[in-house]
């Protein structure tokens, strides 16, 4: 069997060579080497991309780390100190989500662990610092985490993970089919996962660039995920 295909989302930034704004795509090496290294073959996802037409061939998809969220996707007012992600990145993600197949699993990093939260029902704190008082969460700190027993994450790490941090927002209430799984000693959730259908799970921290042996771990399993979703889709339709 061919090796699976990763979608991986890319935003947009400003071209450094014209000004032009939101001119050049952008995404972190990191999570492409973190595919390739767990033994998937990545594809590179931008704004504006014809999904409907992407997605059949998609297998499985990494949501990376980006900015932040209009707050109108649960309701609420945008926070002063938000700074809203790429939109087109955003309404092509939507679309995304809504167009591959219901089997192909999501690993979400930082932002892509609040995005499939809000598509799935739930909301975000959009500014911590005002609940915990601290801004702690922000600048790459190595940070300490409480896994739950009996989880998909604890099939991978065990009782506690270590990783890198940077994010001023965090899950709030927890959408639909999810459960929170990870949490940091001042309680800000730091993983999430599906309870039904799809395999799911949000990471708050950014494994891709966290040099601990769980974080390829972490990879390892979402292949593994996916190429068990891959051979279950082929039986099916052999």
């Amino acid at each position: 069997m061919s090796l699976p295909i990763i979608a991986i989302t890319t935003s947009a930034m400003t071209s450094p060579r014209s000004g032009r704004e939101n001119g050049r795509y952008y995404i972190e090496r990191d999570y492409v080497d973190r595919v390739i290294a767990a033994g998937g073959a990545p594809i590179l996802i931008p704004p504006g991309a014809d999904v409907a037409s992407i997605a059949p061939l998609i297998d499985g998809w990494v949501i990376p780390g980006g900015g932040d969220f209009d707050s109108e996707m649960w309701g609420e007012e945008l926070h002063p100190e938000a700074q809203p992600e790429f939109k087109d990145r955003t309404d092509t993600e939507v679309e995304l989500f809504r167009s591959i197949s219901p089997e192909a699993p999501i690993l979400g990093i930082c932002y892509g662990c609040q995005l499939v939260n809000i598509l799935q029902g739930g909301t975000i704190h959009q500014h911590i610092p005002d609940q915990l008082g601290h801004d702690g969460h922000r600048g790459d700190p190595v940070q300490d985490y409480r896994v739950e027993a009996g989880t998909k994450l604890h099939n991978m790490v065990g009782d506690s993970a270590q990783g890198k941090s940077w994010h001023h927002q965090a899950v709030n209430r927890v959408g639909d089919g999810l459960k929170e799984v990870a949490w940091h000693e001042d309680g800000t959730v730091e993983a999430i996962e599906s309870t039904e259908g799809r395999w799911f799970v949000g990471l708050q921290w950014h494994p891709e660039r966290t040099e601990v042996d769980e974080s390829a771990r972490i990879f390892d399993a979402f292949i593994q995920a996916v190429i068990e979703a891959k051979k279950s889709k082929i039986g099916v339709g052999a």
